[in-house]
């Protein structure tokens, strides 16, 4: 091992062609910085198809990946940084946080023309680390490869994994446990705390500068439009309105959103405690250090207006020259979060419940009647639907779906309710079948699973089962009936009721 990374010379084939906006920003926006070169580098995984959908050189990256995804290497044209940001903590403001143990190698631009950046996570410390030792440990490197590839494939805006590598060294944490690099990319990863940052300073130069990067970035179509900085916000809030319905549909608790953890592009970031529901229950907490249930599956919602509020507050400077006038504009537009939540909600559920475009004056008692049964009966979110789509399609189903529920008989009058309402769908069964199959999943990275896999990697170097569930999960609204008991709820003695944060 070398005292530092060692650099691919120029001369050589580029395996990535960089494009680093972030890094021509003013230096106030990052630092400087490489990864730490770990001891024994060894290749987890490799997502040769995300790398091939990006442009990049597969094979050349797959033949170093050890490498090159540890670290060690860097290749021409990276410009390794570790952003700053600020962000509320369970609430709590804290005026810097930062990239305290990821660094974003750089950024490419797809043959599709969209810019994605590649960032190390796991790949030592920087100067946001605040003692910390900049290490990820295999398991929640494991579990954001594992749950950030199941949301692509599910259809959700997400983060994704391009390769997983173990560095030979251990990190300390409660107890000794080997050390990991996950390699994510991102649309970007600037975050509601990265405006917080500059707007604890006072620094509103840097704020606009900001704000222009991330509409020429993620929202081109505002440029040049009047009032683009309040209608930057109203993207915002729209697009995080929308992801957030779509986690609810399948039952995902994201687990840490603090503002830091919120990306302005509107996709999912930073699984840290994050997990998957079971049984229906909008309390539902699986994060460790959520004691109160801040973050609970049911309050997703609520938090993620919370989080588009302290945005708001940074841009108010660009809003309007008037303090007073600028504050209406953005409490107007923070009030609408909860339309643009609604109607993406609508839209998630009604499609899971097959009720097509056409809405009627009972439908939302009926959802609400259902998500109540579910509640009431504890039954499985994931199989309730797709047992549901198998009722839509030959009432003989009705059993199955009968059989989540801790009384079977609670099923026949919401059932009857339902086939009456879908008896003036004016789509044919089959059509409206497949339309609930594609939405409602057979399979989600169900925490027990999760857990099974990360015990085999640590405790025996066993990758047999995080490569299976990856497989199966890439395909979530197949059947896959080899694979079926990976469907069903944990067992008694089988459920993890309770996830950690990697730090």
């Amino acid at each position: 091992m070398t005292d530092a990374a060692t650099r691919i010379s120029e001369s050589k084939a580029k395996p990535i062609e960089f494009d680093n906006s972030y890094a021509r920003l003013p230096q106030n926006f990052f630092a400087r910085v490489e990864p730490t070169p770990v001891a024994a580098p060894r290749l987890i995984a490799f997502n040769r198809a995300l790398a091939e959908e990006m442009g990049l050189d597969a094979d050349a990256l797959e033949a170093d990946a050890a490498a090159i995804f540890s670290g060690n290497r860097i290749l021409a044209g990276s410009e390794p940084i570790a952003q700053a940001y600020a962000g509320h903590q369970f609430g709590q403001f804290v005026p810097q946080l930062g990239d305290g143990r990821a660094i974003l190698l750089g950024e490419v631009i797809r043959p599709d023309g969209a810019r994605r950046d590649i960032q190390l996570k796991g790949s030592g410390p920087t100067p946001f680390s605040r003692r910390g030792d900049g290490r990820a440990a295999l398991g929640p490197v494991l579990r954001e490869y594992i749950v950030s590839e199941a949301m692509h494939a599910l259809g959700i805006p997400t983060t994704r994994a391009l390769a997983a590598v173990t560095t030979g060294q251990p990190v300390y944490r409660e107890t000794m446990l080997p050390g990991a690099i996950v390699t994510r990319i991102a649309s970007s990863h600037i975050r509601v705390g990265t405006f917080q940052f500059f707007a604890a300073r006072g620094d509103t130069d840097s704020i606009r500068i900001l704000a222009d990067h991330v509409i020429d970035r993620h929202y081109p179509e505002l440029n040049g439009q009047d009032e683009r900085y309040l209608k930057l916000l109203e993207a915002v809030a729209r697009r995080q309105a929308q992801l957030i319905a779509r986690w609810l549909g399948v039952g995902f608790i994201h687990g840490v959103m603090n503002t830091d953890n919120m990306a302005v592009s509107g996709e999912t970031i930073d699984f840290g405690p994050c997990a998957f529901m079971d049984s229906y229950d909008p309390r539902t907490v699986f994060s460790s250090i959520d004691k109160a249930g801040r973050y609970a599956y049911g309050n997703q919602p609520m938090i993620g207006q919370w989080n588009i509020a302290r945005l708001a507050e940074t841009l108010l400077p660009l809003l309007h020259e008037t303090p007073g006038d600028a504050v209406d504009l953005a409490n107007d537009a923070v009030s609408r979060f909860m339309e643009h939540f609604q109607a993406a909600w609508s839209e998630t559920i009604r499609a899971k419940l097959g009720l097509g475009d056409a809405v009627e004056d009972g439908d939302t008692d009926l959802i609400r009647a259902f998500l109540a049964l579910m509640l009431e009966q504890k039954a499985d979110l994931t199989l309730s639907f797709r047992r549901l789509s198998d009722a839509a399609e030959d009432s003989a189903a009705d059993t199955a779906f009968a059989d989540l529920l801790a009384d079977r008989q609670a099923a026949g009058p919401w059932l009857s309710r339902w086939r009456e309402r879908l008896d003036r769908d004016p789509r044919l069964p089959a059509e409206r079948v497949a339309a609930m199959r594609a939405v409602n999943p057979a399979f989600i990275p169900r925490n027990h699973r999760i857990e099974e896999a990360i015990v085999a990697a640590v405790e025996e170097q066993d990758f047999s089962l995080f490569a299976a569930l990856n497989d199966l999960l890439s395909r979530p609204y197949d059947d896959q009936p080899a694979f079926s008991a990976y469907a069903r709820p944990p067992m008694p003695g089988e459920e993890v009721l309770q996830t950690f944060c990697g730090t």
